[in-house]
């Protein structure tokens, strides 16, 4: 996915979207007819009626006049929910009327799941989205220099290795991923070697790509060196109060860190593996070039509670 297939929004009630939205399109080259101005309250959650006048808002803009126009980027923190639903899986899916009947329950499952397509908006008629988000308006700078860095700097000959590192804790709920880790192995073609690893804290770890544990509080985070383009979530049932009024970690504490995508759930999810992102599904989009958006979303079957976060052009293993 390009530049020139993303749509940005940001919101002129809140000075941190006006500042990383314009900052965030001059540094990618976003067209200007692709920016749009919308006008939000700056609170965790949106009303119904909000999120339909920003629906409206958003078909008025990428409506039948902006087939080519693949995804969105919303340039702000807050909001990022709807009720029990997050903002980006609602801008993307449409709300789910059900689910906050019994937010442990069984959504339906993201036509955009481990899908092969290039273009869900021409194909599946869904716009993928993700928030611009960081702790502070400063460190959304640094996320977006990250991530414009990051572009087709892996997976090449040359380069020092990069490490993906999967790991479990003894939170036997929040580790329920566990299975799903791929097997640690050296992929030589693309320069990555895979570690699958038990611990409670982060491990000292050099230019890592990708990072997947199970934990309600993250701890250690500073032993971990990102590179740019980095991925890191973790699975626990607040990661996407970006807030942080939930006692748990949030995804923004990856970004912080040094991340440069990450994902987090907006209400309780209980520990079904699909509302989280798949580690093989993830790594393998990602390595084949995908972008951080289209390998996050690729990567979660439920993604109706879960917030995406980042930069979602950064692409390390693209190729022109």
């Amino acid at each position: 996915m390009k530049a020139s297939q993303l749509g940005l929004l940001l919101n002129e009630d809140d000075p941190y979207s006006v500042a990383v939205g314009e900052a965030y399109a001059r540094r990618r080259g976003i067209p200007s007819a692709q920016v749009v101005a919308v006008r939000l309250p700056v609170r965790p959650t949106l009303e119904v009626a909000e999120f339909e006048a920003l629906q409206a808002r958003i078909e008025q803009a990428f409506g039948a006049a902006g087939e080519d126009v693949q995804a969105l980027a919303m340039a702000w923190v807050q909001p990022y929910a709807v009720g029990c639903q997050s903002l980006t899986a609602a801008v993307t899916l449409g709300l789910d009327a059900q689910l906050c009947r019994n937010t442990c329950g069984r959504p339906r499952v993201s036509p955009y799941f481990n899908h092969p397509t290039h273009r869900p908006w021409s194909d599946l008629r869904l716009r993928p989205s993700m928030l611009i988000a960081a702790p502070t308006e400063q460190g959304a700078q640094a996320l977006i220099e990250r991530g414009a860095a990051s572009d087709g700097q892996l997976g090449r000959r040359g380069p020092p290795w990069v490490h993906a590192w999967f790991v479990s804790t003894s939170d036997r709920a929040r580790s329920v991923r566990a299975p799903l880790y791929p097997p640690p192995v050296r992929l030589s073609a693309v320069g990555v070697e895979v570690h699958v690893a038990q611990a409670e804290e982060a491990p000292d770890a050099e230019r890592v790509v990708l990072y997947q544990t199970g934990a309600a509080r993250l701890e250690g985070l500073d032993r971990l060196q990102f590179v740019p383009g980095a991925l890191a979530d973790h699975l626990t049932s607040f990661g996407g109060r970006l807030e942080g009024a939930s006692g748990q970690s949030s995804a923004l504490a990856w970004i912080d860190a040094g991340a440069t995508a990450s994902y987090g759930t907006v209400s309780e999810p209980c520990n079904h593996p699909q509302k989280f992102p798949h580690p093989q599904i993830l790594l393998l989009h990602y390595l084949q070039g995908a972008t951080a958006l289209e390998a996050y979303w690729k990567s979660v079957a439920w993604p109706q509670q879960g917030v995406f976060v980042g930069d979602p052009l950064a692409a390390p293993f693209a190729r022109d």
